[in-house]
């Protein structure tokens, strides 16, 4: 696969219904969901109650696993049958009676205006019959959807859902249940898709009356899973490959493109002296040897000294193995012994790593300091310069 591929703009959409024992509702939501338009595939997720055979005389296509698979499993699944077939995006909504069909076309709208974007459904709760887990499952999961992937969306539950096809099937997950649609958000934030939402109904019948096939105690466990590893991810030291080219990308900050990431922070409205010193912050925490902490020690210093949090989380970067760090070992040791390392091994490195860490440590209160000294010097002396000629171009302009 290429470095970073373009999402294409929307030419054909495919509504995808997974189900799994929804006998009672399965009929009505498909033949809703045929009015509106759009292909419709029904995934049968290994149903045991006969509700696939309900479906008999619509004009519908299917997919049935031999056994129950997971609702994950059932959405890779119908993105791999659409991209065989052409399809651009793929459109979910559960079979058992909480989506309405209806919102489609909202849906559709809005990837049409962002055909890179996944878009999630925010379902508007009202009425008395919304199950508080609902409401408070809702406000956890956006919490940690924002600390694991940078982004945000109203609903992070919601299956009423829209993806961009190359989301499902250039990316790897290894959940395949109802963790698959937290995981999906994260994994397509860091690939450099936009998430983004839109408004939904929903309903919900009489406790009595419910049908639901979500594990409270597996699936949360599940899920609490994802978000543990995702977030342990996002704060290791070294970046997310970006693997798809959209206006998000674009106007990232990226130490790759020095030039372009300070004029879009003058605009801004970031002083040189502010990009400079959380550039100096972001160098120094980088360097030290405090594993999986430096996002977080970070996004803690910038916020307690009101310093440009982007910037200085992006200037970690910088100090990203295995150059730095061995700086930093090197002059540890240095220091230590009167002469450097010569030899890198498995002894040296490994077996003796609690002495190494011990001069990383060292090392990264001499180099860490010096490094920021120069990037900060040098980002203040471009912005200025940058800012200074912004500044000429506008006047220039207003005397026109």
């Amino acid at each position: 696969m290429p470095e970073t591929e373009t999402i294409s703009a929307v030419t054909k959409v495919l509504l995808v219904i997974p189900t799994y024992n929804n006998r009672a509702t399965l009929r009505g939501v498909v033949e809703r969901a045929l009015r509106i338009g759009p292909t419709v595939l029904v995934v049968n997720d290994g149903c045991t109650d006969g509700g696939p055979d309900t479906l008999e005389g619509l004009g519908i296509a299917r997919i049935d696993f031999p056994e129950n698979r997971g609702k994950g499993a059932a959405i890779l699944a119908a993105g791999r049958w659409a991209e065989e077939r052409g399809f651009s995006h793929l459109v979910t909504i559960d079979a058992d009676g909480q989506h309405d069909p209806a919102d489609t076309p909202a849906v559709l709208r809005k990837i049409e205006e962002k055909p890179w974007a996944i878009v999630v459904g925010n379902r508007r709760f009202v009425g008395r019959d919304v199950p508080g887990s609902s409401r408070f499952g809702r406000v956890w999961s956006n919490l940690w959807l924002r600390i694991a992937s940078g982004s945000t969306v109203a609903d992070s539950q919601c299956g009423f859902r829209a993806y961009p096809i190359a989301a499902l099937t250039r990316l790897r997950y290894s959940s395949c249940r109802y963790d698959f649609e937290v995981e999906v958000l994260i994994r397509a934030a860091w690939a450099g898709l936009a998430l983004d939402s839109v408004d939904v109904s929903v309903h919900y019948p009489p406790r009595e009356e419910r049908v639901s096939h979500f594990d409270s105690f597996r699936d949360n466990a599940r899920i609490s899973r994802v978000y543990a590893l995702s977030t342990m991810r996002a704060l290791a030291p070294w970046p997310h490959r970006v693997r798809f080219r959209t206006p998000e990308t674009e106007n990232r900050l990226s130490w790759r493109r020095p030039l372009r990431s300070i004029k879009q922070l003058l605009r801004e409205r970031t002083s040189p002296g502010e990009m400079a010193l959380a550039v100096m912050l972001g160098i120094i925490a980088g360097a030290l040897p405090i594993f999986g902490l430096h996002s977080v020690a970070i996004l803690l210093l910038a916020t307690l000294f009101r310093l440009n949090r982007v910037i200085a989380f992006n200037s970690q970067h910088l100090c990203m193995p295995p150059f730095v760090p061995a700086l930093c070992i090197e002059i540890g040791y240095y220091l230590r012994h009167g002469e450097f390392l010569t030899e890198l091994s498995l002894r040296t490195l490994g077996h003796e790593a609690h002495l190494r860490l011990l001069e990383w440590l060292i090392g990264s209160l001499i180099l860490g300091p010096a490094l920021a000294l120069v990037a900060g010097g040098t980002v203040y002396l471009l912005a200025w310069s940058f800012q200074r000629g912004m500044r000429a171009r506008r006047e220039a302009t207003s005397l026109d």
